[in-house]
């Protein structure tokens, strides 16, 4: 039996603009807060974020109790860690660095079981219900997870039409920071090398039926972003605006302070 929602990937693919934010605190609480706040995803960071095996199963939860889906960003290819964060019942990947095809395709085994993967089969794990309903997730998870490759380093763009063309590929995933320092042009947003990688990026998904997805920091980027053509889009973090907010409380408290005191 078919399920009766639509999967992520059938919205991704589909083209429907599907808002994000990065979730780094390791908290289950931010993450909560995150998934009511009315944005389609939550990607919890493994990567650079403060998540653990312990916390990641938390933010999980949180976001299972919200309309929000969760996808786990990994630090690296690792068949085992793919197994163990699907288990728990994301419902995407996304893994950083990926700048080959043949990585592209390794990627996509990890994400599927057989015989289109090498994804373990368990019965009794999150994902499936703790196996009350295992035959409808093992007959629909390779079509419903959602599998990101993010596009960071100068070798990927080289090849980033093929890398979209990998059948499983379907969001390429620009990581603006990594691109930048890798075309030596560090935090360069505006640089006119970056503005073509992100074309380049765009256009490639378009061309292959995917999806184009990036991370921004300033809301102004949006409607330029948006009108490009991508349409996986996540703004700022949970750690971001945790700090931007306590920096604008201490501001609001500095306006009532005296001049600091000379040095003797």
């Amino acid at each position: 039996m078919q399920p009766a929602f639509k999967s992520i990937r059938t919205r991704v693919l589909g083209g429907d603009l599907l808002t994000g934010t990065f979730i780094n605190l390791g908290s289950s609480i931010t993450t909560e807060i995150a998934g009511r706040s009315g944005l389609d995803w939550l990607l919890i960071d493994m990567e650079h974020g403060a998540t653990d095996d312990q916390s990641l199963v938390h933010q999980i939860q949180a976001t299972s109790a919200t309309p929000a889906v969760p996808i786990v960003r990994v630090a690296n290819y690792d068949p085992g860690r793919f197994k163990r964060i699907l288990d728990l019942g994301a419902s995407g990947v996304m893994v950083p660095w990926v700048s080959t095809v043949a990585e592209a395709k390794l990627v996509v085994s990890a994400m599927r079981y057989p015989p289109e993967g090498i994804r373990g089969v368990a019965k009794l794990n999150r994902a499936s219900g703790f196996g009350r309903d295992f035959e409808s997730y093992f007959a629909h998870a390779n079509r419903s997870l959602l599998t990101i490759v993010q596009i960071e380093q100068m070798e990927a763009l080289e090849v980033v039409d093929q890398i979209a063309a990998v059948d499983g590929v379907d969001v390429l995933f620009l990581g603006p920071m990594d691109m930048t320092v890798s075309m030596g042009i560090p935090q360069q947003y505006s640089h006119p090398d970056y503005i073509a990688a992100r074309r380049k990026v765009v256009t490639a998904a378009r061309n292959a039926g995917k999806a184009a997805g990036i991370l921004l920091l300033d809301p102004a980027q949006l409607k330029d972003t948006i009108d490009l053509g991508y349409s996986f889009v996540a703004l700022g973090s949970d750690g971001g605006i945790v700090s931007n907010g306590y920096r604008q409380l201490v501001r609001e408290f500095d306006r009532y302070r005296g001049p600091e005191p000379l040095s003797p």
